[in-house]
């Protein structure tokens, strides 16, 4: 929302205020109180005047400063609130100069200008972050009398913005206008599904905006040399969040909001879906797994999509007898196939479901303001929706979803959860407009929290396709509905690279495109993306997407890449564990490993999976890929090439290739199994170094499917020797190998050589390794 007309002028019946200077504060423990008059006061008589801002600083934890700005306090406070976390106790350093009052947590500090005007500026040590001048905060009367806060914060020169969730408009998001507002717009416009009122910049800071609500943010728009953000009503609230790199804020933002939850490692793997449209049974759904099977292609979740249920009657929770007359068994005999079972669901009950009475009766739906049920025909007819601020309704759709369970199902596709309307009342008496964006949040919790119930901690995974600030606990979050186009799966990446730069560190997408049927070229290059992803889902509209009915070459592809992923679950697990600890994502940005490379700043055609792996997807019909190399010497994993960095790269990749490649200086470990992504990945792991430069440090380790450490290892190198100086001793055989080239551990150098293998056993303090060559 724009409130100005150019630099001098507001809009046409705009009243626009702003805090003139500090005219007294109040110290606490914990927080400084600002009161900030719209106007200098320089005698008692000006003291009649407003309004004045009400400004509070204080602190959550260290290195977050958190910032509350009033107008009037007298309104009433309404749910819903985001969750977030505070340290109990926590209490930063305020000091209180002549000039200016200081509030310091950790590295993070804000410095509040007591003389002349209005003024903060934040700085993480004495690096320069960003600030709030004259006429920056502001308080803004619309020609209708509704009132708006307004906050700006400063941009520097090449500071570039990202995040604000999975938005597929232009990665860098400066110059933007954009709506923290959940909408139904697929991968093709500047609508999202997961609208987060948080960014990031290069500078190292972030910015998270309290308020569940519509949130609507100027980018280097309104005022190009800032960032804006603005809510309705008297009251905002935001949090500056600063570390010593962009990880660093992403880990102290969801430490803020919440970390990932960890999904099962079976999960990981490849999954198939019936897709929306298209007609099925069992025979037809057997087929599918039978099918892959004899092609060996190794299948790990099959999904019944939205015609599991009877037409018009969703959701009710029963398989349509029509086609599906004995689902348990059917169930029985599928898993017994070597699959989990996932099933569509979603919160909105149609008039013709067995649920609506039941549902309208207990007052489980949401409500008009008259007491009616609120319906629509816009989905299912007649439908209503499930409120979730009503413990009695969580319980009552939960006890759906169990019975579901106890029959066989494994996890759940938690579709919608956008379309969420504000002329309603909810049980608790939210607000409405802030339960726009919140609603999907309680629905996704509900059935995360009733399938950990069921599974266990580290078992529970959905497949969620809404979400807002701090849904990143409850994985995992697909892309949504993309077009058959190479266009649609760019923007697809963009829209992932966006969100995992909110702190999302699980997302999947639809491999092929939803809408419209892919070309055979599409469907074989967007395999090698999405099996390149932490999740990965074949899915569409109208059209099946089993490989055989491209071509046989789509056949052979889907094979080689799944089981390739299949080899990388050791690397990728590690990743998943680290998302989980830190916050950091399994998709990650260039600028994101790079923050100092300029070249990284606006790369979002390739991306980083983990911390070692850079994946640059082929976007064209020639096969031609177009993708930047930072510093060092890198190797394609898949053909052993060696590659010098620092400079961008055009290069041609048939089906079975793409630029895979192995950062300098890494360890990653390669699994034994091609056959399924959850199995002992530190059986036979393969440790394989990639281009170790002389006098450097590498470490790695190996985790379980539980997240727990079973093999870790660190290596030095000298010029021509390898020195083993760590290693977490595994009663399984592994190896090691550097450039692709088995390293001969010699026996008498502080090693021992388990004759059953090419194991190697810590004897002294390290034990020393020759490359058997030098590349």
């Amino acid at each position: 929302m724009k409130f100005t007309d150019g630099f001098w002028r507001v809009k046409e019946g705009v009243r626009l205020y702003h805090p003139a200077h500090v005219y007294d504060y109040e110290i606490s423990k914990d927080s400084v109180v600002i009161f900030a008059p719209a106007h200098f006061i320089t005698n008692r008589g000006q003291t009649l005047q407003g309004p004045v801002f009400t400004i509070r600083f204080s602190s959550p934890f260290k290195d977050v400063i958190r910032v509350q700005i009033w107008h009037y306090k007298g309104q009433k406070s309404k749910k819903p609130y985001f969750e977030f976390y505070q340290e109990e106790g926590y209490c930063p350093c305020i000091e209180d100069f002549s000039d200016n009052i200081v509030i310091t947590s950790g590295k993070l500090k804000a410095t509040i200008n007591k003389k002349g005007e209005w003024g903060v500026i934040y700085y993480y040590e004495d690096k320069y972050l960003t600030k709030n001048g004259c006429k920056y905060l502001g308080y803004a009367i619309m020609p209708d009398n509704t009132a708006y806060m307004r906050e700006q914060l400063s941009l520097s020169v090449g500071e570039c913005v990202y995040g604000f969730g999975e938005k597929f408009t232009p990665f860098v998001k400066n110059g933007q206008s954009i709506d923290i507002w959940n909408e139904d717009g697929g991968t093709i416009s500047d609508q999202a599904y997961k609208n987060i009122p948080f960014y990031i910049t290069n500078r190292g800071y972030g910015v998270f905006v309290n308020d569940p609500g519509k949130v609507s943010f100027e980018v280097a728009s309104e005022n190009v040399e800032r960032v804006q953000f603005s809510t309705r009503g008297e009251y905002l609230e935001y949090f500056i969040i600063g570390a010593d790199d962009m990880k660093g804020v992403l880990e102290n933002y969801t430490k803020l909001t919440g970390r990932p939850s960890l999904p099962p490692a079976w999960s990981f793997g490849l999954w198939l879906t019936t897709s929306f449209t298209t007609s099925y049974d069992e025979n037809t759904v057997t087929s599918f797994i039978d099918g892959m099977i004899e092609r060996d292609i190794p299948l790990h979740v099959f999904h019944f999509d939205c015609f599991w249920m009877k037409d018009m009657h969703w959701v009710d929770f029963e398989w349509d007898k029509r086609v599906f007359p004995d689902p348990k068994n059917m169930l029985e005999r599928l898993k017994e196939k070597g699959v989990k079972i996932c099933v569509w669901i979603n919160p909105y009950v149609s008039q013709f479901s067995k649920l609506f009475d039941e549902g309208k009766e207990k007052g489980y739906f949401l409500k008009k303001p008259n007491g009616d049920v609120w319906q629509c025909d816009d989905w299912q007819p007649g439908m209503a929706i499930v409120d979730f601020t009503n413990p009695e309704a969580c319980k009552w759709y939960a006890e759906k979803l169990k019975y579901l369970i106890r029959m066989g199902v494994d996890c759940f596709k938690t579709d919608f959860g956008e379309r969420i309307p504000t002329d309603v009342v909810y049980f608790d008496g939210s607000d409405p407009q802030k339960m726009h964006n919140y609603y999907t949040y309680l629905y996704n919790k509900t059935v995360f929290e009733t399938l950990q119930e069921a599974f266990g901690k580290g078992n529970a995974v959905v497949f969620a396709r809404s979400a807002t600030a701090g849904s990143q606990k409850f994985p995992v979050h697909w892309g949504g509905d993309c077009l058959a186009s190479y266009e649609s799966m760019a923007e697809t990446l963009r829209g992932g690279l966006s969100l995992s730069l909110c702190g999302f560190g699980f997302w999947s997408h639809d491999i092929g495109g939803f809408e419209s049927t892919a070309t055979p070229d599409l469907y074989k290059r967007w395999v090698a993306f999405g099996l390149l992803s932490s999740h990965s889902r074949l899915h569409g509209n109208s059209a099946y997407k089993v490989p055989w009915l491209y071509d046989e070459e789509a056949v052979d592809v889907l094979r080689f890449f799944t089981k390739l992923k299949c080899r990388l679950m050791p690397y990728i697990f590690s990743a998943a564990c680290e998302a989980t600890e830190r916050g950091i994502p399994v998709l990650r940005p260039m600028v994101l490993e790079f923050p100092d490379d300029p070249a990284c700043l606006y790369l979002d055609r390739q991306y980083m999976l983990g911390d070692s792996l850079l994946v640059a997807p082929v976007f064209s019909e020639d096969g031609y890929v177009e993708y930047y190399v930072p510093e060092g010497i890198w190797t394609n994993i898949l053909t052993g090439e060696k590659i010098e960095g620092g400079k961008w790269r055009k290069e041609k990749h048939g089906y079975f290739s793409l630029p895979l490649l192995a950062k300098p200086n890494t360890i990653i470990p390669m699994g034994s199994v091609d056959t399924k992504p959850d199995y002992d990945y530190a059986d036979n792991v393969v440790l394989n170094i990639y281009h170790l430069d002389s006098g450097k440090t590498v470490k790695s380790q190996v985790r379980n499917t539980e997240g727990k450490a079973e093999v870790e290892i660190e290596v030095r190198r000298d010029g021509d020797v390898i020195y083993v100086t760590k290693i977490r001793d595994t009663k399984k055989p592994w190896s090691l190998y550097f450039d692709s080239l088995k390293i001969e551990a010699l026996s008498g150098a502080g090693v021992e050589i388990d004759k059953k293998g090419s194991r190697v056993v810590m004897v002294n303090d390290c034990a020393v390794l020759k490359i058997v060559e030098f590349i």
